[in-house]
């Protein structure tokens, strides 16, 4: 009997709902068109844990992504601060910034940031 070969395939087809939150949806535009914030969706959609985890916040990550509207690279690139919600498959995009402008949060942003967390939290469980 002659052994058959076959190929082992793998897809994924997560869907999420992508929540912008005020600072980010005012800054947005500002980084990105509508073609390169389409492309952050779908690494979000493929990375739901990208980035690293911010101290003190509850869970919040700061993921690095290139900037085509400054023509810069994940480096030098906007910062962007979302929290993934597995329990209701929606992604909370906080807010975003330049490196440019600043590098890491403050101790104040990040309590800030950790109390909108808590009250989006308490809101949706």
């Amino acid at each position: 009997m002659q052994r058959q070969k076959y190929t082992q395939t793998t897809y994924t087809s997560m869907k999420a709902i992508f929540v912008e939150l005020p600072a980010f949806e005012r800054h947005r535009s500002s980084h990105f068109d509508d073609a390169a914030f389409r492309a952050f969706q779908n690494f979000l959609l493929r990375n739901p844990a990208a980035g690293d985890v911010i101290q003190g916040t509850g869970g919040l990550r700061k993921v690095r992504f290139s900037d085509p509207k400054r023509q810069k690279g994940k480096r030098g690139g906007v910062r962007i601060i979302y929290y993934w919600w597995l329990g209701g498959s929606q992604f909370w995009l906080f807010t975003l910034y330049d490196k440019d402008s600043q590098d890491d949060l403050t101790l104040s942003q990040r309590k800030t940031l950790k109390q909108l967390l808590d009250a989006e939290l308490n809101a949706r469980t």
